[in-house]
């Protein structure tokens, strides 16, 4: 099996929240980040990093977070009991008595004691939202993460098939000049050079269409960087090893594996404890409460002065609101029924992403041998047509024809090389699991060209 699931890459590591029920104890991660861009070229991690440093997506959802653990402590203040202290002066006039000063200073206290479950209803729905703030967030990171690793690979893709591009044009060139060679000695018709002319401009324009795709791969690349489109960004040379041999894993494992890992299943499985929660929160508003409620006053009113205290038990009975806590019992009810359906229908798509991202590692992992096997065997071909016409055993149609699918192999053979390194990436991200140690082997197990 080539996919490994251990831990986040370095900057997802500190992003990621290591505990989402203690999420309010994680610290602001950004300024361990490297925003700038190094003086060197960059491998996959760094690429990785820096695209996770400065997608503004990651900002938005960390401020999320922030926003949904400070609800979670406005939820806990409930908890505690709530003081005010009140103080007034007034300067008063009567027609019969001169002006006299009236100075009030009053303390009061008041502690909720029951309420059918209400306060922990709410508290437990903030929760549940912070857990789900948290997950949401880990997902947009793997999503980023993902993009990354795509963008890495599409412009590794790029400049490599610049690359095949300018060996058939070259080869193109070589058949031309046989064919010129052969013309000027007449063994070889007008049409022969002729034919090989216009290979040789085909593969320039060829040549020129993929120097153009690595330029507007580039610009992918930088904007995925959070630069300019116009920043030259320059990449390490992906290493090659030998082809992979053998590929197998238990595809029902894997679907457990990402349904226990997948950040956005685990939540929706937040919100709809949530909704849960907040239905109980519903049903809780319209029952009684019960306070403990405490006063220390203090009047005084030109040389009169009086201090009372009081302390005692308030009931607050709810009695008719037009039937406004009914309805709100029947919302809470009709969204919890929401965010299961939306739980089931994510549980499916998990599967489907998982079977998908496996079928399609399998049958590019077939593909990388059979396009190794189709470019060795061009190139010989390829080398043969043309030794045989410059010996003046064989056709330009058949130089034209071999060169021609020499072209195609090695521009499979690039897509191929690409399309594999993101299928491994894309596996690890429908279970959840892009990681560190992905990274490592993505940057070191590029397919050999």
């Amino acid at each position: 099996m080539f996919v490994h699931f251990m831990r986040p890459a370095s900057f997802a590591l500190c992003l990621i929240l290591s505990s989402w029920t203690h999420a309010e104890q994680v610290t602001y991660p950004y300024d361990t980040c490297t925003h700038s861009l190094p003086n060197h070229p960059l491998n996959l991690q760094e690429v990785v990093n820096l695209a996770l440093c400065n997608n503004p997506q990651t900002r938005e959802m960390w401020a999320n977070v922030q926003t949904q653990t400070a609800q979670l402590g406005v939820s806990k203040a409930s908890e505690f009991p709530s003081i005010a202290l009140s103080v007034g002066e007034n300067r008063n006039w009567s027609a019969n008595t001169s002006a006299l000063n009236q100075q009030n200073i009053g303390l009061s206290a008041s502690y909720l004691l029951f309420d059918f479950g209400a306060q922990s209803a709410n508290i437990e729905s903030a929760n549940q939202l912070l857990v789900a703030a948290s997950a949401t967030q880990n997902s947009i990171i793997q999503s980023i993460f993902l993009s990354a690793v795509q963008v890495f690979y599409q412009t590794q893709a790029a400049a490599a098939a610049l690359d095949a591009a300018q060996v058939s044009e070259q080869s193109a060139q070589a058949s031309f000049a046989a064919a010129q060679a052969r013309y000027v000695a007449g063994s070889a018709t007008p049409a022969d050079k002729l034919s090989a002319q216009t290979a040789y401009s085909q593969a320039t324009l060829n040549r020129m269409t993929a120097d153009g795709n690595l330029k507007k791969s580039q610009g992918m690349l930088a904007n995925a960087l959070g630069l300019d489109a116009n920043k030259n960004v320059s990449l390490a040379s992906a290493n090659t090893i030998a082809m992979p041999t053998n590929f197998s894993a238990n595809v029902d494992a894997l679907i457990e594996q990402a349904r226990q890992h997948r950040a956005d299943l685990q939540a929706v499985a937040a919100q709809v404890k949530a909704a849960q929660a907040f239905t109980n929160a519903a049903r809780a508003a319209g029952q009684p409460t019960i306070s403990l409620a405490a006063a220390n006053n203090h009047n005084s009113i030109g040389s009169s002065n009086s201090h009372n205290y009081t302390i005692g038990i308030n009931v607050s009975v709810p009695i008719f609101s037009g039937y406004a806590p009914t309805y709100r019992v029947h919302a809470a009810e009709a969204q919890v029924e929401a965010k299961n359906a939306q739980l089931e229908r994510l549980d499916l798509q998990i599967a489907l992403d998982v079977w998908t991202a496996y079928q399609n590692l399998i049958t590019l992992t077939q593909t990388l041998q059979t396009t190794a096997d189709l470019l060795d065997s061009a190139t010989q071909s390829e080398h043969t047509a043309l030794g045989r016409y410059r010996a003046g055993l064989g056709t330009m149609l058949d130089v034209l024809s071999a060169q021609s699918a020499l072209a195609n192999a090695r521009q499979q053979r690039v897509l191929a090389a690409f399309n594999w390194n993101i299928s491994r990436a894309t596996l690890a991200q429908a279970m959840g699991n892009l990681d560190v140690d992905l990274l490592n082997t993505l940057s070191t197990s590029s397919p050999a060209q």
